[in-house]
């Protein structure tokens, strides 16, 4: 039974999910991989001290960063405490890290490998609040802002929070089988369903909230009715502005212009249903806004590059058994 050893690094304003949802991960498969193996977690902060979530929660280490023996897995986590690294952890990093078997990073955990220059000349991702930050201060790194994990190599970075616990279990899926893994994710009550290009895609990614009460009202409406009349026109009715009005207001308090984001929510519901319905694309189409397959099919291979039946087969779970 081969035991493999993760080590994970803790740092003030942590965002503490991205620790705990691929420790849980590893922790379960261990229980799950029987005579395959498992692993074994431990922690570290830079002086062996407890550290403060970004949320408030203490974590306190099982070690110093300079007493953990080299890991055969280094998981970096996100939270705001990546905005001003402890130079401490930077350096400890760029010596250490190079040792790892496999270095992985979740949400802006991306942001300290790349200060530490363990991301030159690699694919990456992180959190798509500051993957413009990671590819504006690190060009050197090729950022890819879309999916919610990529590998290159021994390096392996995650999206936002959750996706830390997809790509953990891609390392599961990989070290221990798909049994595992699936037995893993039923614990969880997470779907093994994601892989690495499935994009961090949302309408909320892709504007602001408005300001004003009747532009968020008209926001949560078209999120609430992708399949309704959502001309410029309409909208403007419903918010009790000249359609003229409207389109400069939304514009100027969402940071984009009525027709996309009602092209970004009618994506993201169409993508939902494929995933999570047993729905035919005509009926999704229709209920989507699209009024017709082809409208969609149009939509799909413009956003995400890949029709709508082809999204279905890659992207929704499998039949669970009994």
């Amino acid at each position: 039974m081969t035991e493999r050893s993760v080590l994970v690094v803790l740092f003030d304003g942590i965002q503490s999910l991205d620790v705990t949802g691929p420790v849980e991960v590893f922790t379960a498969a261990t229980r799950h991989g029987g005579d395959l193996g498992g692993y074994r977690v431990r922690t570290a902060s830079a002086d062996g001290a407890p550290v403060r979530s970004g949320s408030g929660l203490t974590l306190v280490p099982d070690t110093a960063l300079d007493d953990a023996a080299d890991p055969d897995i280094l998981l970096v986590p996100g939270g705001g405490g990546t905005r001003h690294p402890d130079p401490r952890l930077v350096d400890w990093l760029r010596e250490r890290a190079p040792r790892a078997e496999r270095l992985v990073s979740v949400c802006t955990g991306a942001l300290l490998l790349a200060v530490a220059g363990l991301l030159d000349g690699h694919r990456a991702t992180t959190h798509w609040i500051a993957t413009d930050q990671l590819a504006r201060d690190f060009p050197e790194v090729e950022v890819e802002p879309d999916p919610i994990y990529v590998r290159d190599g021994r390096i392996s970075t995650s999206a936002g929070v959750t996706s830390g616990i997809d790509l953990a279990l891609a390392l599961v899926e990989e070290d221990l089988g798909r049994d595992v893994a699936l037995a893993v994710a039923r614990h969880l009550v997470v779907f093994l369903r994601r892989p690495g290009d499935q994009a961090q895609f949302s309408a909320q990614r892709a504007a602001r909230t408005a300001v004003s009460e009747p532009l968020r009202e008209v926001q949560t409406w078209i999120s609430e009715h992708p399949g309704d009349d959502l001309s410029v026109e309409s909208l403007a009715l419903r918010a009790r502005l000249s359609p003229r009005h409207f389109a400069r207001a939304f514009r100027s308090e969402t940071g984009t212009t009525p027709g996309r984001y009602v092209e970004h929510v009618r994506l993201e519901h169409a993508r939902r249903l494929l995933e999570d319905s047993a729905d035919g694309v005509e009926k999704i189409s229709r209920a989507s806004g699209y009024g017709t397959p082809e409208a969609m099919r149009r939509a799909f291979v413009k956003a995400l590059g890949t029709p709508p039946a082809e999204y279905r087969r890659r992207f929704r779970p499998a039949a669970r058994t009994p």
